[in-house]
């Protein structure tokens, strides 16, 4: 779980999608156009999801087991 440790100190128990991007290495608006694709990549990812309003956000927790690989 040292993924999800890191992840959850430096952002906490949610991603923006900024932050996700910046995890991944990736701009946001190209984040936001691979995960409308239909791959496992972006269904895992996408599992992930959680909306708060108009808002985006990613479960960290989710997000690092993807990761991880598990």
């Amino acid at each position: 779980m040292q993924i999800e440790e890191a992840l959850t100190k430096q952002y906490g128990p949610l991603l923006s999608v900024a932050q996700l991007a910046k995890v991944l290495d990736r701009s946001a608006e190209g984040l936001r156009i691979s995960l409308r694709t239909d791959s496992d990549w972006s269904k895992s990812i996408n599992a992930a999801k959680l909306k708060l309003g108009r808002r985006v956000y990613f479960r960290t927790a989710e997000i690092a087991l993807v990761l991880s690989g598990k």
